[in-house]
């Protein structure tokens, strides 16, 4: 296989550990805490983990290693979508494996949760595992959406594990896998396997963070990759001088991503889902919003700009969510078949007007006829509108468009303007992870193993003080219990993981909320660049805004 240059010189990239790890692992000793409790509904949770909950958290120091010497076998799951660095927490979990005793096993599961249930896996070798370090994708074993969930997969699995004598799993997912994960450590526990399980964060929408958890990996990379095009984009316009790019970021229902662009490149526009539900803003509020801009850039002579719209934001429009709500009730059972065997667009078109309210009929009616089709496309396992597939940079610039033209037939608007769009996704989630991401993944896997010498299991490997070199980086775990509360899916109270939407009152926000109508108005453009690996600490190393911000380092 033709390597790039850039691949060969990442694979002799030393990845930097925290400095409690450099020394062996000979010389690690734990530090317990106090104990932990859920972050909500703390009866129900403790009722339903009874084996794993209210444990206490850990951090490891210098000192001598008191955990007992056995031969470890232990199995590793990359589950859920792809994230920059997932490659270097498989690489630093069988690394502190292998120099704790070269005996020991790294078995990686293919394919996801479901490579566990089927016993499908590889054991990893030196010559294997040294083809994916520093390295984005998730292709080193694979990865899958089969949630691990119920007692007849957790038995399979045990029994899996039990045949191979694997006595610990290692899995590299979001909020879901590792609500799963906590589920699976606790009938692990209940039922005497002896096999532990430990979580790592692994996400590039940012959602998974909260006061222990400082960041998700592969967020550093996927945002410092979109933002290098949106600034490239920005560059363009600010060149051409004639049109607005109108750029959707991924980010699931948080606009963590967004918000971190948007500090990185200063447009003109950003959404922020969170801000949009708090104001309960409608949809012609927004686009007469974004509409503002435009004309008060015009009267300037620049008829141009950029705007970053949030994937989940439509969710966070109240009209639009009653909108979705009574879509998915209109079509629920056989009515989805009669809907869908309408033969005209027109015949459909009635069918809609029939079945929806007054007031939900005249938001679906302002929507341009390819966004009201797209609602009426691929539903969800749950028979669902999936939202994230609409395409909202479309939407609003159509709704902008609309308000413009209302404003030039009144007189009081007079640019020009012309609209083009983007979607990024896919292009941030396997990227060559930055120097930050490949530091903390190793890190992660690297410590996730120090948690299994030590005999936890329900954990999360937890890397903090991540705004720091990575000499002064802090390890450690804590019980992913602590991070559940109880929410409703599909009609039956749940424990998961909380997600961490953005929060208005914390400081990348207030940042944001303080130099927008700069932005919106003016030409403030950055222009980022490519990732670098090589050269300055402070041009290499760098965290992102949001992370510099949140722990005081930015003003």
């Amino acid at each position: 296989m033709k390597l790039s240059p850039l691949q060969t010189a990442r694979y002799e990239y030393a990845p930097k550990l925290p400095g409690m790890l450099r020394n062996g692992i000979a010389d690690i000793c734990v530090n317990e805490g106090a104990e932990t409790q859920s972050v909500a509904d703390q009866e129900k949770i403790a009722a339903l983990f009874p084996n794993t909950y209210g444990k206490k958290e850990i951090i490891f120091a210098k000192g001598q290693n008191t955990s007992a010497p056995k031969t470890h076998k232990v199995g590793v799951i990359l589950s859920g979508g792809q994230a920059p660095g997932g490659h270097n927490v498989v690489c630093g979990l069988y690394d502190a494996l292998k120099a704790t005793n070269p005996e020991n096993e790294l078995y990686g599961f293919k394919g996801g949760p479901s490579g566990l249930i089927e016993d499908d896996y590889i054991i990893m070798t030196d010559e294997y595992i040294d083809q994916f370090r520093n390295t984005g994708g998730f292709d080193i074993i694979g990865s899958g959406r089969t949630k691990l969930e119920t007692n007849e997969q957790f038995a399979i699995a045990a029994e899996v594990c039990k045949k191979h004598g694997i006595t610990a799993i290692v899995i590299i997912g979001g909020d879901d896998s590792n609500t799963n994960a906590a589920i699976l450590a606790e009938y692990m526990a209940a039922n005497n396997t002896g096999v532990q399980v430990i979580g790592c964060p692994k996400t590039i929408d940012g959602d998974l963070k909260n006061e222990d958890i400082e960041c998700s990996f592969g967020f550093d990379t996927a945002t410092k990759t979109y933002s290098e095009i949106i600034g490239n984009i920005e560059r363009d316009a600010n060149s051409a001088k004639k049109y607005w790019h109108f750029i959707k970021v991924m980010g699931r229902s948080a606009s963590h991503v967004a918000l971190e662009c948007a500090l990185e490149t200063q447009p003109n526009i950003c959404l922020i889902s969170e801000e949009v539900a708090a104001k309960k803003m409608s949809l012609s509020a927004i686009a007469d919003y974004i509409a503002d801009a435009v004309a008060k850039r015009a009267a300037k002579g620049m008829n141009f700009g950029v705007a970053i719209i949030p994937e989940g934001v439509v969710e966070f429009v109240p009209e639009f969510s009653v909108l979705i709500a009574e879509i998915n009730e209109l079509l629920a059972g056989a009515k989805a078949d009669a809907f869908n065997a309408l033969p005209t667009w027109a015949d459909k078109y009635a069918f809609i007007e029939a079945g929806l309210t007054k007031e939900s009929m005249e938001v679906f009616a302002i929507l341009p006829q390819a966004i009201q089709q797209q609602l009426f496309l691929e539903r969800d396992p749950h028979g669902n509108v999936q939202v994230s597939l609409i395409e909202s940079e479309k939407l609003f610039s159509a709704l902008v468009a609309d308000k413009l033209a209302a404003r030039k037939a009144a007189g009081t608007y007079n640019g020009k303007f012309g609209a083009l769009h983007h979607f990024l996704g896919y292009e941030g989630r396997c990227a060559f992870p930055s120097n930050f991401d490949s530091d903390y993944c190793y890190s992660l896997g690297y410590n996730a193993f120090m948690l299994i010498q030590y005999g936890y299991t329900g954990y999360l490997s937890k890397i903090s003080n991540l705004s720091e070199p990575a000499n002064e980086w802090v390890a450690g775990g804590m019980p992913i219990t602590k991070m559940m509360n109880i929410e409703r899916r599909h009609g039956e109270d749940k424990p998961v993981i909380k997600k961490a939407l953005v929060e208005l009152d914390g400081a990348p926000f207030k940042y944001f909320e303080a130099h927008r109508e700069e932005w919106a108005e003016n030409t403030c453009f950055v222009y980022p660049g490519a990732i670098q690996y090589y050269g300055p600490t402070e041009v290499c190393d760098i965290t992102t805004v949001t992370l510099a911000l949140e722990q005081g380092k930015m003003k």
